[in-house]
């Protein structure tokens, strides 16, 4: 690494322009892409580079009435299981090509102004910023549908990742996965939506716990417009008597929802491109036909360590950071021809925790 051939415009606009690319990629209106993670995950810093997520299978039992100065009766003591890792690295590079820096330097010849030369020189970073807020949206997204984030690693085919592969199983709770009476798709008439969903609100009860959300993907929200028993369920909180009951949007179906179960349904309709060997595919993290209940705000962490090169920066190499755990950085190398090189990394993997509270019903399989 060397120091880049623009190090001083570089190191005079970096910081602003790092707090205004991240606003602007936070700013879910400007860029109409959100990051799920952001909001349902807190940002935690692992000193040891490793996460951990301690699950109480906690329940609520009644104190026994006992005689004065009798001895208390002893009771049985709660399971606690514990889900570990170390965390993984994820970065990305771009660059600069001979070409693209000759443009660049004619710019400086011909004196053009500066906001114009600027956006040739940074105009990769936006792009390595969201490229690991990707990665970290692709795993929780299919984590918290599935229990497990998987990240293929080179050996794989068809898989979406250069380098090492990685798989964080957050321990989801056997007794807390449901499967449906009758297959939603293509069973309207048949389909026991709303009992599926009562039998999990049940078990939530049961386990002393209250649904406030649940997520989908809109494959499964079009099965719930559809069914029958949601239908009739909307037809009779407008007070409509009739056969002829028309498919309702989503907003119908989440009156129904919030009415029959005091929480609403959370559409997740998220698509990201991932590029392995010059081929871009689009993943679709959120398993399909899935609905994940949650008891809280906020379902775990967003657990980071820092850099080995945050601790030991390369002399002339241009760093910033952002949201604390994701280095920045611009240099130039010759490898072999002349690049400006912008990258990313970050130590950091997204935590589902207090799964012990959260229920999984998946429409696509039956549950006897």
């Amino acid at each position: 690494m060397e120091k880049s051939l623009y190090f001083d415009l570089i190191k005079k606009n970096f910081p602003k322009l790092i707090l205004a690319i991240t606003e602007k990629l936070n700013d879910v209106n400007q860029t109409q892409l959100s990051y799920m993670f952001k909001n349902l995950l807190t940002q935690t810093y692992s000193v040891d580079g490793r996460w951990a997520s301690l699950t109480g299978q906690y329940t609520r039992g009644a104190a026994d009435v006992v005689a004065m100065d009798s001895p208390l009766p002893l009771k049985r003591r709660d399971a606690l299981s514990k889900a570990s890792g170390e965390l993984p690295k994820m970065g990305m590079e771009l660059f600069l090509n001979e070409k693209q820096m000759s443009d660049i330097d004619t710019l400086l010849a011909q004196g053009f102004d500066e906001n114009t030369i600027i956006a040739k020189i940074f105009e990769d970073t936006p792009r390595v910023i969201a490229g690991i807020w990707e990665r970290i949206e692709l795993m929780f997204l299919q984590g918290l549908s599935t229990g497990v984030a998987l990240v293929d690693g080179d050996t794989e085919k068809n898989g979406d990742n250069v380098g090492t592969g990685v798989r964080v199983d957050y321990g989801y709770l056997n007794k807390n996965k449901f499967g449906v009476k009758n297959l939603w798709e293509g069973n309207a008439a048949t389909a026991k939506t709303l009992d599926d969903i009562g039998r999990v609100v049940k078990q939530a009860e049961d386990d002393g716990n209250i649904i406030i959300g649940a997520y989908t993907d809109q494959y499964t929200l079009d099965n719930l417009n559809a069914s029958e028993q949601v239908r009739q369920q909307f037809a009779f909180l407008q007070g409509f008597v009739g056969d002829k009951i028309p498919v309702l949007d989503n907003t119908q179906t989440n009156r129904v929802m919030s009415s029959r179960y005091n929480f609403p349904f959370t559409i997740v309709n998220r698509t990201v491109k991932t590029e392995k060997n010059g081929v871009q595919t689009n993943v679709t993290p959120w398993k399909k036909g899935t609905i994940v209940f949650v008891c809280d705000r906020q379902v775990g962490s967003l657990v980071w360590s820092r850099l080995a090169e945050m601790n030991h920066p390369v002399q002339g190499v241009n760093y910033q950071t952002v949201d604390q755990y994701l280095l920045v950085s611009k240099f130039r190398e010759n490898r072999p021809s002349l690049r400006e090189y912008t990258t990313s990394q970050a130590r950091v993997v997204p935590v589902i925790s207090n799964v012990d509270r959260i229920y999984v019903l998946d429409t696509k399989t039956v549950q006897e």
